[in-house]
């Protein structure tokens, strides 16, 4: 679920940066962004615990080279919206 999240967040800043760049209000977009972002790192860890209960420590070992695909997720959520404010400012 961490994954799609990671996606919607990364579409939805793609969305805000074009609507900005047309000139119009990206708020909503985003909002949505940043939301998607939050819920990104949420279900990654919700994962984690689901496992870490069940006894299931091979999948914890696992997400390890999971974890570089969150940190980009989010780096690149918040790397678009900063862009935004760039090209609002033009």
């Amino acid at each position: 679920m961490w994954l799609l999240f990671g996606i919607v967040a990364i579409i939805m800043a793609f969305c805000n940066w074009i609507w900005g760049a047309r000139g119009k209000n990206p708020e909503v977009f985003c909002y949505l962004s940043l939301s998607a972002t939050a819920l990104t790192v949420c279900g990654f860890y919700q994962q984690n615990t689901d496992w870490a209960l069940a006894g299931d420590y091979g999948a914890i070992l696992d997400t390890a080279g999971v974890a570089t695909a969150l940190w980009v997720l989010v780096v690149l959520s918040i790397l678009i919206n900063g862009a935004t404010l760039l090209v609002k400012e033009k």
